[in-house]
């Protein structure tokens, strides 16, 4: 960072935009005293009347965390303890901050748009699928009851419906008197929320102006008539033996080689579990997987051959990287493992593969956390393209990518299509989804509610579900529509633990 100043204003909303490594988290950290290993803050950052940064970290820092700012971090896992129900963290901080004040925690799943029955509060992190993890991490920076909320990427995971419902609880919360800090790659989500713009580039402010929206268009899709190179036939999962607590009911799904399959729908309607069915890491299911004709099993019984030519990009990165390992040496061991290369060989490629994503190399030879959370993403998907796989299940590869970042991996991944290789993916980004796709299957409570050509299914949607998530994805493009009803049906369930 380097002189970088802004203001956030009670009852206004402050977005901080920019590629990814341009120093945006980093600066929303500053105003509570907190930095990352190797950082020093220098400067002064004020917090209602207090001095938080005063050419250093200051001992009133510790006073404004919680109570006068609180924190959404980015990878929402990160901020939820796998060993504990939801909630018991969320009532523990209501205890700490809040003590005696009653309906402090329903509040707050409210909202976080969350039911609030002790079938959900009772649920563990890894029971919820990511973008109903995302909430209830706001949901714990809500039951703070700050003054200042300070939101990183708050719409990654969400479908276009919730982040509708997440617009408008916004501007309640700052019609309420609170001040917020936005931190998105997400433009249009800015264009809806923010009063003051902050754009950063490489640690600097270089304007207060966003680039003109523009609407990416759909393909026509394509009639390929040729043998599926990856299929899934009458595919149903649970989270429980014996079918109990179904997540999917009798999908079928078939990508032909160089063709790409996009998956829809809202947060909790079973996405992420075909995926992980698809890569066999979700054993509790039915149903007949092939590729190339032949039976696929699940991961553990899979061959060498057939991992490397099936591979997974996870929804949340962080968690599938080892924090005590360097970047580029974890991109390198896909390589090493599956393709037998030399040790030598394996990192320039992966050099190669991650600086044809925008990932220097001297970026990739930090560990993890010294990564942004676009260059971690971007990482991932490095990693398992140096399988050479033949099918690629690609799981919301560019939520924390601004544009830029999103069009090298939609280039790159264009490129192995033209060369055969076989994409699933899986995204609430209708548009982009709509442009990188042949076909769309639109998932709804475990189910295929619609599919069709991308082209189709955007502009002449049949059922109701599909029509309100397209009507949501337009948010920025037009004035906004009245935020839908949210239903516990189609988002109050389960997603298996990783």
């Amino acid at each position: 960072m380097d002189g970088v100043g802004f203001e956030v204003w009670a009852g206004e909303v402050t977005a901080l935009v920019g590629a990814s490594g341009s120093g945006k988290t980093t600066s929303a950290l500053a105003l509570l005293g907190e930095h990352g290993q190797g950082v020093s803050l220098s400067g002064s950052v004020e917090v209602d009347g207090c001095l938080v940064v005063d050419g250093g970290v200051t001992a009133a820092a510790t006073s404004v965390r919680g109570r006068v700012v609180a924190y959404m971090p980015q990878h929402p896992g990160s901020a939820l303890n796998p060993a504990r129900r939801i909630g018991a963290g969320l009532t523990e901080l209501a205890r700490l901050h809040h003590p005696g004040v009653p309906g402090v925690v329903p509040a707050a799943l409210r909202g976080a748009q969350l039911p609030t029955d002790r079938a959900t509060t009772r649920r563990f992190p890894h029971q919820f699928s990511g973008g109903q993890r995302q909430r209830v991490a706001l949901a714990q920076a809500l039951v703070c009851r700050p003054k200042v909320l300070v939101l990183d990427e708050p719409s990654t995971g969400l479908d276009s419906i919730t982040r509708l419902q997440l617009v408008e609880e916004l501007k309640e919360l700052a019609a309420a008197g609170l001040g917020i800090l936005l931190l998105s790659h997400d433009l249009d989500l800015v264009r809806a929320l923010a009063h003051r713009v902050v754009v950063l580039d490489a640690g600097r402010v270089v304007g207060d102006v966003l680039p003109t929206a523009t609407q990416p268009a759909a393909t026509q899709g394509t009639d390929q008539q040729s043998e599926p190179l990856l299929q899934a036939m009458n595919i149903s999962a649970s989270l429980r033996t014996r079918g109990r607590d179904p997540i999917l009911q009798e999908v079928d799904l078939a990508v032909p080689p160089g063709g790409c399959v996009g998956v829809v729908g809202r947060s909790g309607s079973g996405k992420t579990t075909l995926a992980r069915c698809l890569a066999g890491l979700h054993e509790r299911h039915t149903g007949r997987i092939t590729l190339a004709g032949e039976d696929l099993p699940v991961l553990r019984k899979r061959t060498p051959d057939q991992t490397r030519r099936v591979q997974y990009v996870w929804q949340e990165v962080r968690g599938s990287f080892d924090e005590r390992r360097l970047v580029d040496e974890q991109v390198a061991r896909t390589a090493i493992r599956l393709r037998s290369l030399t040790p030598d060989a394996a990192k320039a490629e992966a050099k190669a593969t991650l600086a044809r994503l925008g990932v220097s190399a001297h970026t990739a030879a930090r560990p993890p956390s010294r990564l942004s959370g676009g260059e971690l993403q971007r990482a991932a998907l490095a990693r398992a393209l140096l399988a050479h796989p033949e099918v690629l299940i690609c799981d919301e590869i560019t939520t924390a990518l601004d544009e830029h970042g999103t069009s090298l991996v939609v280039e790159l991944l264009n490129e192995l299509k033209a060369q055969g290789t076989a994409l699933v993916w899986i995204s609430h980004d209708l548009g982009l989804v709509a442009q990188v796709s042949d076909h769309v299957l639109v998932l709804d409570a475990g189910r295929v509610i619609e599919q069709g050509p991308p082209a189709t299914v955007m502009t002449k949607p049949d059922t109701e579900l599909t029509q309100r998530l397209v009507r949501a994805a337009r948010i920025g493009h037009q004035p906004p529509e009245p935020p839908p009803v949210l239903t516990s049906s189609a988002d109050t369930r389960s997603e298996p633990h990783r």
